[in-house]
């Protein structure tokens, strides 16, 4: 298991620096050539009140079939192989997102706040209030595909 959530945060790593080098300075796909969806309920309830934009749909799409590619090749999906998926794939998102401002030159960890982050509408305590709400998640789903999935 801990294995598993390493290789996620290298992949995170490697995310956030493609992400970087395609948003540049600006963040959520602000100046990227690609459409967006800028209100929705479904957005407030399942995308923290951002936008959803082409971009976004489709690198989290693809990186969802790729979490996916080892059951297309092994006969071994199971339920809780499938919680390990989701909850790789969730941690993957946080810890990139994070990432994303740690190692872009433009923001770095000081600029890592709520004024500079516009398209992270809602805080607690210092963290956008998805961190708060989908760690926990993400990891109770790797650690239930480890414990209880053997």
């Amino acid at each position: 298991m801990v294995i598993y959530i390493l290789f996620i945060f290298v992949l995170a790593f490697w995310l956030a620096k493609v992400e970087i080098q395609i948003e540049g300075s600006e963040g959520w796909a602000k100046n990227l050539p690609t459409w967006r969806i800028e209100k929705h309920w479904l957005l407030d309830v399942f995308w923290g009140g951002r936008p959803m934009t082409g971009y976004h749909f489709w690198i989290m799409t693809f990186v969802l079939i790729l979490f996916h590619e080892g059951f297309f090749f092994a006969p071994s999906w199971n339920i809780y192989l499938e919680a390990r998926v989701i909850g790789g794939f969730t941690l993957l998102w946080l810890v990139e997102d994070f990432l994303w401002f740690v190692v872009n030159p433009t923001f770095g960890i000081q600029k890592f706040k709520k004024e500079y982050i516009k398209w992270h509408p809602r805080w607690f305590l210092g963290l956008p209030v998805e961190y708060w709400l989908f760690s926990p998640i993400s990891m109770g789903l790797i650690y239930v595909s480890y414990y209880f999935g053997n």
